[in-house]
């Protein structure tokens, strides 16, 4: 599941592959950027913004979002794409690489003046060069709604996915329903912090410190399973900021209160 701590591993391998070069593909298979041709700019930078992508070539920015399915991939010049090519939504390529992305669920291209237009609206990054710690512990404390709601919203801080929702909250013991009003935002925003920095260079994400298939989770998508701490069966309900924004909520109501 694409989350900041993957978006920060495919800002890294985008820049390293394609920063410092000169474009000599490019193809946006968006109708709204059909016709839009940057051959001949530089890639200046490949940066994440929560779990936002901004491709800075010339004087513009190649805005993604991959969603659920989206996904970056690096090629050698006429290598075969390892996924279909109608999938492909954006194609940046150099004479050394060739960068896809396929499935994205929103690509944008503007000036890069105009970058806040697109991620302003962001709260401080997890895995930002300027992360602030206690101004996202005071968004996420003076938000009244359910505190898995809260640290979802990437207007409180940005690159959190429902995966890390649902471990942070249990390695916390807070009950995912509690009104983020009610808990310990400083320690909570502490603790997301270093479990997405501990994740963010590693290819499989643990939270349990267990890399195994299977073992790397306490709770997310272990709904009728033991409490790997107490046994209790671990239970699963859906919480969203709308009806239609809802996610799985995954907890067990031993450790959690």
């Amino acid at each position: 599941m694409p989350e900041g701590d993957t978006v920060f591993r495919a800002a890294r391998r985008l820049h390293e592959a394609l920063a410092g070069h000169e474009v000599t593909r490019f193809d946006l298979r968006v109708p709204k950027y059909a016709t839009a041709d940057l051959t001949g700019e530089s890639v200046h930078e490949v940066v994440p913004r929560g779990k936002h992508l901004l491709m800075r070539i010339g004087e513009m920015t190649l805005h993604s979002h991959l969603k659920m399915e989206g996904r970056w991939l690096v090629f050698r010049p006429g290598e075969r794409w390892r996924s279909p090519e109608y999938q492909a939504r954006a194609i940046v390529g150099t004479a050394r690489a060739v960068a896809v992305g396929f499935e994205i669920a929103m690509v944008d291209l503007v000036p890069t003046t105009e970058e806040d237009d697109l991620v302003g609206h962001l709260g401080p990054d997890l895995l930002g060069p300027d992360w602030d710690a206690a101004e996202a512990a005071r968004r996420v404390a003076s938000d009244p709604r359910p505190v898995h709601v809260a640290i979802l919203d990437q207007r409180n801080l940005a690159g959190l996915g429902n995966e890390y929702a649902n471990e942070l909250l249990f390695v916390r013991g807070i009950l995912p329903t509690r009104p983020a009003t009610e808990v310990d935002a400083p320690g909570l925003v502490d603790t997301a912090s270093r479990m997405i920095r501990a994740n963010r260079d590693r290819n499989g994400r643990t939270f349990t410190g267990d890399t195994r298939p299977g073992q790397q989770d306490w709770v997310y998508r272990r709904e009728h399973k033991p409490c790997r701490r107490c046994g209790t069966l671990i239970r699963r309900t859906e919480l969203g900021a709308t009806d239609t924004s809802e996610r799985l909520v995954f907890w067990c109501p031993v450790c959690q209160t």
